[in-house]
């Protein structure tokens, strides 16, 4: 049997003890890469750990994804350990169902802190070692970044500020060799989504996610679609597939202007003046 092209390679998952996270590091071990897990809960990474024969292709680190400097140490200790890194997978998040006119501020920036902020930290500190190994960034995003749900600004917000990070990062990459995607999945089974359905608004607004639209899908389709997505370092990935309808209407746009206006020699350039202007 052909080997997977994720042999031997080594993936950085932010999150990568919730249900989603722990899921694709399994299917990522199975197809032989090295993982190392980054999550917020050392009992959790512990536990994790476990659950694998060879803890020679799994280590774990604490990382909180609200901290830079929490990243880089984990980011550079994983490259250290395994001689790189090849892809990082920007996986941790949460959800929230709050209107506009509740009370209290902060939950809102806690969700854009840890959904979009988190991605832009994680994919910074991962930087240096993407470059080295021209490899892949996948950011979990999902379909809220192309469908707002009333209740739900903070996480529409930051899952469509994910799309849009990952599409500009990627124009900003490219020319190094570094491909950058972003995963959208519908409704799937995970305790995140459990949380939701347990809501009352939630499960007004989505009718307990078991017809179309709103309806749910596995999350081995998710893992999978992931799987997929990083073997041929796909820009945007949509599950189920036919979702990747919506999400290319908000995007033909956006293409063309690309195609016209972002061409390798003009990044390099603006990029030239703006490092220029970070200098002291």
């Amino acid at each position: 049997m052909k080997p997977s092209p994720l042999h031997n390679k080594v993936v950085a998952i932010t999150g990568a003890c919730g249900g989603f996270g722990a899921a694709l590091c399994r299917a990522l071990y199975e197809r032989g890469a090295n993982i190392a897990m980054f999550d917020i809960d050392n009992a959790a990474l512990a536990k994790q750990l476990q659950h694998y024969s060879d803890t020679t292709r799994v280590k774990t680190w604490h990382a909180n994804v609200c901290e830079l400097d929490s990243l880089r140490n984990a980011m550079n200790s994983a490259a250290s350990h395994f001689g790189g890194i090849d892809v990082v997978i920007a996986n941790a998040g949460i959800d929230l169902i709050e209107a506009l006119s509740a009370d209290g501020d902060d939950n809102f920036d806690r969700v854009i802190d840890i959904n979009l902020n988190g991605v832009w930290r994680t994919f910074r500190a991962a930087l240096p070692h993407v470059q080295a190994s021209k490899g892949y960034l996948l950011a979990v995003s999902s379909m809220a970044a192309f469908v707002h749900s009333p209740l739900q600004a903070s996480y529409a917000a930051s899952k469509a500020g994910v799309w849009a990070l990952s599409n500009s990062i990627r124009l900003e990459l490219r020319q190094h060799g570094v491909a950058v995607g972003s995963l959208h999945p519908t409704f799937f089974k995970t305790p995140l989504l459990h949380n939701i359905s347990g809501n009352a608004a939630g499960n007004a607004l989505w009718g307990g996610h078991q017809k179309f639209p709103f309806k749910t899908v596995s999350i081995d389709d998710v893992v999978l679609a992931a799987i997929k997505a990083i073997e041929i370092r796909a820009n945007i990935t949509t599950v189920p597939r036919i979702n990747g309808i919506i999400a290319n209407m908000p995007g033909l746009l956006r293409r063309f202007v690309e195609g016209i206006g972002f061409k390798d020699q003009t990044i390099r350039s603006a990029m030239a003046f703006a490092n220029q202007k970070t200098k002291p």
